[in-house]
Parts: structure tokens; C-alpha cells; sequence
């Protein structure tokens, strides 16, 4: 079940928000609970085993380590066998075919193991996990002797799948106490819909776009195709992994939870350094915490900070998924990070700030390409295609007009600007003409969600089912 199937807009989440208002307050942590496990259980019921393996034994052996100020000598010990386990976890259901494939390439063997499908959301629900062990070992984090809390924590569905990533200090004090009153349920409501709006509007139609220029042979793509590819995709990616943390963090608040921001318009960042400040600012938080700073961060030199960054940025592609693209993607980026660390790139001293607007996209945009694409032969190729590709054929000419009609146009255009702060200006002004109603804004901002939500659920009958990118990471 996922935030975009009818089921779940018509069925599963009326009937789940209505039933929690109805409860007593000491039964939603239960009921809530119970929901989740349903809906994950729903399109992976096999797979509910392994987040409740992963929920009990970062449970237990948190229990084991104790509270700090009674620590015992054997804490650490259980504090490495959490992150074996948790890490043992992510490698076979995630990189054990990874693995053995290459295994064969280098060493000219022919090991053969059951290909293993990868669980929904392993990714996400392993770093709370882990998180979770980790924060009680240093302290910031008592260990919690009611399971139901933890396994709510990790299980909680609105932020289950694809994330934000959430520490258990977070929302603790959430689970026991929150504020579930009615405008926070409206506020959610229209945070929800404008996600909705992101992935089945504007991600969906791009999306379209990139997969046919992507699925072309390198000899049909000129530099107008290869911009068009890059552009929809890098704008795809964005608006529909955005939009699930939207989604995600609108429901959590229709249910009391304040869930951390995700995304704050990273293509508007005049540097990669603040484009990983502004994009998926959960997984750059918890690299930062739990591998970054443990491998001494900036705080022993010039050489070993490189060293921390590349490490980091490694292990951030291949987190996206066991395929040396990933990879490739994660070192391009850490490069770029290392080179405006030691400063040889300084965009901040730049005497125009676009053009660190401009360096930044041209990083991202083209990292993004390597990212899409199947294999590097395609993943540079159109990269070179993208600066040097001048000729047009015929068939360029008629594939160009066909898949640029005149809706993508204006899903391009909004998908532009969307990607900027500059509508979010434009309702901050909105609210400061005094001349208005104090209630017009609110009653615009609603009728908007209501008009995007309308839109999304005429486009979901009539399109097939496109899943969410980051459902497969």
C-alpha cells in the first residue's frame, strides 16, 4: 500500500484518522501501531518478520547497554553486535548479489547464491534502528523499556517507507504526549496534499519525459535531448521524493507528530556543500552523526578530512542501492565537497553569487544523469552529449516535438519553479496585505489543497501505478 493507491487515499487513511480521533488517548499509541504493521505488512507481509526481528534486537540490546550512568563493561560489546547485526541485515538483503557478482567479475568464479528481493524501506527502518542503539550506548537516549514505543518509532507508517529518517530523541516525548488538535490536523491535511501534488502531478509527467530519453540508444540523443533528459529527471527525483517527505510529515502531523524537515530547496544552494544541507537533510544528519564526526570529522587535518568525506560519500551512494552508478554518483559529489573544503572551489568568494548558483546545478544535474542511468557508458555518454552533441536528425526533430507537448511545457515551467522559495514568498506577501480578510489566505491555502488533491485523484484513474523512486533504496 503506498500514499498514491486509491486504497489508501479512500480506505486505509480516512477510516485510520477518523478511528484514532474517536479512541481515548491512552489506546492511539496501540492502535497506531497496529495500523502500521498492517500497512506495511499489506504489499510485504513476509517481509514484517524482518522489521520485527530488527525492532527486538536493537530493543534488546539497548536494554542490555543501560542507562549510562550505570554502564557496564560489557555495553560496548552489545553495542557491536547491534551494528553487526544491523549491518549484516542491509548486506544480505541488500548487497549480498551485489556482492557476489563482482566477486565473479575480479576473481573469474561462478558463485551462485538465490537472487533476494529487497524489503520495502530496509534502508530507512535499519538506520532508525541503528540510530536508536547508537544514542543510548553515548547517552543522549535512555533505553526504553516499553517495546510498543520503540516499535512505533520504527514502524510508524507515515515515515516508514521512504523516510525522513527520525531519531527516537526526536519524537519521544511525541509518543508519550502530543497535540492533536484540529488545525494541526488541517495543516497536515494541506501539507499531505501538496506532496500528493509533487509526486502525481509534477513528478509523474517528468518522470515520463526522463524514461524516454533515458531509453534511447546513445546515437538518438543530441545536446537538446540530453538537457531535457537531465532537467525532467533531476526535477522528477526532486518533487517525488520531496513530495513523500510532504506526505509523510503532513500525516504525521494529522496524528500529533512533528517530523523534521526534509528538503529545503537544495537547487537553489550556491554551493554542493549547501545543496547536502538542503537535500535530504535526514540521511545527511545521520551520516554526519553516526559515521562523519566517529571518523573524526574536520578535527584531524586537511588530508584525513578528505579522507572522512570521501568515506562518507561512498557509503551515501551505496546506500541508494547496490550499482556502482550509486557509487559513482556518492564520489562526484564527495569530490566536489572536498575540492570547497580545501579551497580550491570557493563559490562564497565568487564576485556574482549566480554563478555558485549555476556550478551548483551543473554538479547536481549531471550527477544526477550518472545516477539515472542504467550503466556509465550511458551515464557519461549523454553527459558529453549534454556539451558537444550539435547535430539533429530528422528523427531527433520528431522525437523532440512528440514528447515535448504543451502540458510538459507547463508542468516544466512549474516544476522550475517550484523548485525555488519563490512561491513561498509569494504567500508570505500574500498574507501581509492588511486590505484582506485575516481568514483569506487560510481559506485560499485550503481551497488550493482541495483543487491539487481533486486534480491528483482525476490523474491517478487515469494513469497507471508509478511508485515512488526512493521505494526502491
Amino acid at each position: 500500500m503506498v500514499f498514491s493507491s486509491p486504497i489508501f487515499l479512500f480506505v486505509f487513511l480516512p477510516f485510520v484518522f477518523l478511528l484514532n480521533k474517536l479512541l481515548p488517548q491512552r489506546f492511539r499509541n496501540t492502535f497506531l501501531l497496529l495500523v502500521s504493521l498492517i500497512f506495511y505488512a499489506w504489499g510485504e507481509p513476509i517481509y514484517i518478520v524482518l522489521m520485527l526481528l530488527s525492532v527486538s534486537v536493537n530493543y534488546g540490546m539497548a536494554l542490555l547497554m543501560g542507562p549510562k550512568e550505570d554502564r557496564t563493561s560489557r555495553a560496548r560489546l552489545w553495542l557491536v553486535l547491534s551494528i553487526v547485526f544491523n549491518i549484516g541485515m542491509l548486506f544480505v538483503f541488500k548487497y549480498a548479489n551485489f556482492f557476489t557478482d563482482n566477486v565473479n567479475w575480479l576473481l573469474g568464479t561462478a558463485i551462485e547464491i538465490p537472487v533476494i528481493r529487497l524489503p520495502i524501506g530496509i534502508s530507512f527502518f535499519t538506520f532508525q534502528a541503528m540510530s536508536y542503539s547508537i544514542d543510548v550506548y553515548r547517552g543522549g537516549t535512555k533505553p526504553q523499556k516499553n517495546p510498543g514505543n520503540v516499535l512505533l518509532y520504527i514502524s510508524f507508517f507515515p515515515q516508514l517507507i521512504a523516510g525522513p529518517i527520525v531519531l527516537y530523541s526526536d519524537i519521544e516525548k511525541q509518543i508519550q504526549k502530543r497535540d492533536e488538535s484540529i488545525e494541526k490536523s488541517a495543516s497536515g491535511l494541506k501539507r499531505f496534499a501538496v506532496g500528493l501534488g509533487k509526486k502525481v502531478l509534477i513528478a509523474n509527467t517528468l518522470g515520463a519525459v526522463a524514461d524516454k530519453v533515458f531509453a534511447l540508444a546513445g546515437f538518438e540523443v543530441n545536446a537538446p535531448i540530453a538537457w531535457l533528459g537531465a532537467i525532467t529527471y533531476s526535477l522528477q527525483i526532486y518533487f517525488d521524493f520531496s513530495g513523500y517527505s510532504d506526505m509523510a510529515i503532513g500525516l504525521g502531523r494529522m496524528f500529533g507528530f512533528n517530523l523534521k524537515e526534509n528538503f529545503d530547496y537544495p537547487y537553489i544552494s550556491g554551493s554542493i556543500k549547501e545543496f547536502w544541507r538542503r537535500w535530504h537533510i535526514s540521511l545527511s544528519r545521520w551520516f554526519k552523526e553516526y559515521l562523519y564526526i566517529p571518523l573524526g570529522g574536520n578535527r584531524k587535518g586537511t588530508v584525513r578530512t578528505a579522507i572522512n568525506l570521501m568515506i562518507v560519500f561512498f557509503c551515501t551512494g551505496i546506500w541508494h542501492g547496490a550499482q556502482w552508478t550509486f557509487v559513482v554518483w556518492g564520489f562526484y559529489h564527495g569530490l566536489f565537497i572536498m575540492l570547497e573544503r580545501i579551497g580550491v572551489i570557493r563559490p562564497d568568494k565568487w564576485k556574482f553569487k549566480a554563478l555558485g548558483n549555476i556550478y551548483t546545478l551543473l554538479v547536481a544535474v549531471t550527477a544526477f544523469v550518472i545516477f539515472r542511468a542504467e550503466t556509465f557508458g550511458q551515464g557519461f555518454s549523454m553527459i558529453g552529449k549534454m556539451f558537444v552533441g550539435w547535430s539533429m536528425t530528422p528523427e531527433m526533430v520528431t522525437f523532440l516535438s512528440a514528447t515535448v507537448t504543451p502540458s510538459v511545457v507547463l508542468f516544466l515551467v512549474i516544476g522550475i519553479i517550484g523548485a525555488t522559495d519563490l512561491p513561498k514568498k509569494w504567500v508570505r506577501r500574500l498574507a501581509q496585505i492588511r486590505v484582506m480578510p485575516s481568514l483569506l489566505p487560510e481559506i485560499v491555502s485550503m481551497a488550493s489543497s482541495l483543487v491539487i488533491l481533486g486534480l491528483c485523484v482525476l490523474s491517478l484513474s487515469s494513469t497507471a501505478y508509478n511508485p515512488f523512486i526512493y521505494f526502491r533504496f
